[in-house]
């Protein structure tokens, strides 16, 4: 469907959805972008799904501009606009992260649904199309009384519409229920079920000494997982660094709790950090084998060989198509002689 927006320069607009991001919503959407088919697991447990782990995920603009009543243009930005192709036909999702419940969030997830139904949406003779994405909301602070499920009503002459956003939360799994169903997109955010005992954690050494067994239990899982093939070193080392990240915020006042759990998850992967790995030639080479193909590929024009590296490393290792530039290093007049040929 064509935009047809004026042109921006002409027309106010703020952006607002910054107003709600926090370093979360950072880690939330490295996982989502970066480590994307960790999303499949949570859609089957949000929503019931049946993915098996090797569906294409194409990943929609996160920056949508709301039309207010005065004319005004709000720009909204949401954690992850999506669409699974499997087996069936593909399916739209819209997937927030909220630390804490807000009583503005169900209005900021049926603008952000609107509006990417209405950017994707088909104008066929004098019928406007548009499909609402499937909604869910992850909680990372949850209480009795935090909802199972959502609802907006959309009420016209004809009926009325239920939108569902269907719920999950974080503080709900254990350990071994995370590992069990493959739901390690929840593992950066798992220190949350531990949020109300942190301050007795940093002034009971013992205490301490059982929360860091359990984070040592996570990366034993992890590389085990790594060992198995079953994620990619990248995979393994971006939870790692998420969870680290997460970790530095939630516990930033709690110094005993951030240097011991800390050191357990950091350890040398965060002294040179994911991407230095593939820089060191890691991973059997693959990284400078790549660029080397890459760069050939730029020099004599071959547009197949250009694509068939980028694609290689991104199946290698489940990244997108500019997440692998970066990996190789591709400079930004090489970025663009690449978009041409894509």
């Amino acid at each position: 469907m064509p935009d047809k927006r004026p042109d921006k320069s002409n027309t106010a607009h703020s952006e607002i959805g910054s107003k709600y991001a926090t370093p979360y919503d950072d880690v939330a959407r490295t996982l989502l972008n970066d480590c994307s088919p960790l999303i499949l697991p949570v859609l089957n447990e949000t929503f019931g799904e049946h993915y098996k782990g090797d569906e294409k995920i194409l990943f929609a603009p996160n920056e949508h501009y709301i039309n207010q009543q005065d004319g005004e243009e709000i720009k909204r930005i949401t954690d992850s606009s999506f669409t699974v192709i499997g087996e069936k036909e593909p399916k739209k999702y819209l997937f927030e992260v909220q630390s804490t419940a807000d009583n503005r969030m169900l209005v900021r997830i049926f603008e952000y649904a609107t509006q990417i139904a209405l950017d994707e949406g088909e104008r066929i003779g004098n019928i406007l199309e548009v499909t609402i994405p499937n909604c869910a909301v992850l909680f990372l602070r949850s209480t009795k009384n935090t909802p199972d499920k959502m609802t907006i009503r959309m009420r016209a002459s004809e009926g009325t519409l239920p939108i569902d956003v269907f719920v999950m939360k974080s503080q709900k799994y254990e350990l071994d229920e995370i590992f069990q169903k493959g739901l390690l997109f929840l593992l950066p955010f798992y220190i949350f079920s531990h949020e109300k005992h942190l301050k007795e954690y940093d002034e009971d050494q013992e205490k301490l000494s059982r929360l860091e067994e359990e984070y040592a239990g996570i990366m034993n899982k992890l590389d085990e997982l790594q060992r198995q093939g079953t994620i990619s070193a990248y995979t393994r080392n971006t939870i790692v660094e998420m969870t680290h990240k997460v970790l530095e915020k939630l516990a930033m006042k709690y110094e005993n709790v951030k240097k011991g759990v800390g050191s357990i998850m950091g350890g040398k992967v965060l002294e040179y950090k994911t991407k230095t790995i593939f820089r060191e030639g890691k991973s059997e080479g693959l990284q400078e084998g790549l660029r080397e193909g890459l760069q050939e590929g730029l020099r004599e024009g071959r547009t197949e060989t250009i694509l068939e590296n980028l694609k290689k490393l991104m199946q290698k290792m489940g990244i997108s198509a500019e997440k692998a530039m970066d990996l190789l290093d591709v400079s930004e007049e090489e970025r663009e002689e690449i978009a041409k040929r894509i």
